[in-house]
Parts: structure tokens; C-alpha cells; sequence
């Protein structure tokens, strides 16, 4: 594991970015890899840095479905949160509209401070990705490139891909926290989802604590989706009876977006 401590932006405040890199990196010097970038970084790798002391093992879960040839060896790229986490992760343009004025006077305090996922974007776009690709042997391009990340990780990551379809080619949204964009996000995805064909979207809930509140807004999501020509090619929405709103839950199932967003094929729900 690779740290590059308090990485630098114009856009929003320095944060820890951690990079692993796969098995033949170092072992083949003329290969390319897939990168995916992770949100909420300290709580991928390193149970003793997570927030509950139990990490996502998406190391693990990744060398799994490498060994099984079910995913292409992938650089991992994870992007630690800061105390600014909901605001850089809430997308912006949904709520740029006379509708989502009157739904941001109505949001969680903790969203009451200005709206940074356009700037975080920004980094994530005009400086991360190109220091990712200029420093390790990457394959560049969109469908060599997703996005992943849990609850407001969730959001960001289909805001990203949304914004930035052109860079991004698929995301990974586990436990999407749904309820902070009520109101503005099915306008936004109408509008802004990109056209089927070129872009993978993986989404998933649990049944019980935070999750519990999920499935009524995945389930419309998932029509606009089904409305936008979206099929099992490249989209796919899992519920997991029984699954909480933690990083063990998220441990637990791993693997499956991850096979989905960077397998060869597309895996069907078994």
C-alpha cells in the first residue's frame, strides 16, 4: 500500500489518498491496469484506521475474484473523507433548481454548510486522476475507470459518473443514502443519467437500521433507469435481507460490484 499523505488541491481541503497496486504490477513493467477510485478511503484497507474498526477487505475481495478470473487486475485508489464528508459528497446540481431550493432549506444540519461535490469532482477530475495516471502505469480510459462508495460514497459515485461520463465508465453505489436528495434526484437522472451502452451502475441495500429507509427510493430510481433503456448489460440493483447500514455489511457483499463494474462480462444476480 501506497500512501500519499495530504494530497494537495485547489478545490477542496488536502486528504490522505491511498493507492494498491495489483499482483503483476511490479512483475510486468510494460502493463496497464483499470483503476477504481474509492471514497471514504480510511475505511477500505486497515481495520485500525476504519471508523469501526472493521475495513471493507476489498483487498481480499479483489484478489478472490482475480484469482477466479472474475475481475482484471485493478488498481485500487482510496480517498480518505474529511469533517467536510456530507458536503463534498452531496450532489450539488440536483439542487440548483426552484425545487431543490426549497429541499435544501429542508436538509440535515449537517448538509446546512455550502455544497462541495462540485469541487470534489473537480479534484477528483483536474488532479487526482491525472497525478493516478502520470505516476502508475493506468489504462486512462472510461471504461478502464468506475467509481465506488457507500451511502453518501453511493451518491457521489453516480453524481461522478453522471457529471463525468466522458471519465468515469462505471459506479459502484452500495447502501446509497437516498434520502439526503429526496425530491431532486429523479429530475436530475432523467436529465443527466447518460445513454445505456457504455456505462456500468451497480446499486444495492440492506433491510434493516439506516437501510431500511432505502428500497422506496431505489425502486424509483431503478424505473428511470428501466425508462432510460438500461438493462441487466449494465445496470444492477441487489437487496440483501438482513443487511445493516456498516462496513461489515458492505464487507460481506464487496465483491459482487466489484465483479460487476470490472468483469469481462456482466454477472447476473444468483
Amino acid at each position: 500500500m501506497i500512501r500519499h499523505e495530504q494530497f494537495p488541491s485547489s478545490h477542496i481541503a488536502p486528504r490522505h489518498v491511498d493507492v494498491w497496486l495489483p499482483p503483476s504490477y511490479e512483475t510486468a513493467p510494460n502493463r496497464r491496469f483499470p483503476v477504481l477510485y474509492m471514497h471514504d478511503g480510511q475505511n477500505l484497507f486497515r481495520p485500525e484506521e476504519s471508523f469501526l474498526g472493521i475495513d471493507w477487505g476489498v483487498v481480499p475481495a479483489l484478489e478472490k475474484l482475480i484469482a477466479n478470473q472474475q475481475a482484471p487486475e485493478t488498481i485500487l485508489v482510496g480517498i480518505w473523507n474529511t469533517p467536510q464528508r456530507y458536503q463534498e459528497y452531496l450532489p450539488q446540481k440536483p439542487f440548483d433548481t426552484a425545487v431543490g431550493t426549497r429541499a435544501k432549506a429542508k436538509l440535515d444540519p449537517r448538509f446546512a454548510g455550502q455544497i462541495l461535490s462540485d469541487a470534489y469532482l473537480r479534484f477528483l477530475v483536474t488532479e487526482l486522476k491525472p497525478f493516478i495516471d502520470t505516476q502508475y502505469r493506468t489504462l486512462p480510459d472510461p471504461p478502464h475507470t468506475s467509481l465506488m462508495g457507500s451511502s453518501m460514497g453511493g451518491l457521489i459515485s453516480l453524481y461522478g459518473l453522471c457529471e463525468y461520463p466522458a471519465v468515469f465508465g462505471g459506479a459502484g453505489c452500495l447502501s446509497t443514502h437516498w434520502p439526503a436528495v429526496d425530491e431532486v434526484i429523479l429530475p436530475y437522472l432523467q436529465a443527466a443519467l447518460p445513454a445505456p451502452g457504455q456505462h456500468r451502475l451497480y446499486f444495492d441495500y440492506g433491510t434493516e437500521t439506516l437501510d431500511a429507509l432505502y428500497e422506496p427510493h431505489q425502486v424509483q430510481v431503478d424505473e428511470v433507469l428501466r425508462a432510460k433503456g438500461y438493462t441487466a448489460v449494465d445496470w444492477q440493483t441487489r437487496r440483501f435481507e438482513g443487511a445493516e447500514h456498516n462496513e461489515a455489511a458492505w464487507r460481506e457483499r464487496v465483491h459482487l460490484p466489484l465483479a460487476f463494474l470490472l468483469g469481462s462480462q456482466p454477472h447476473q444476480p444468483q
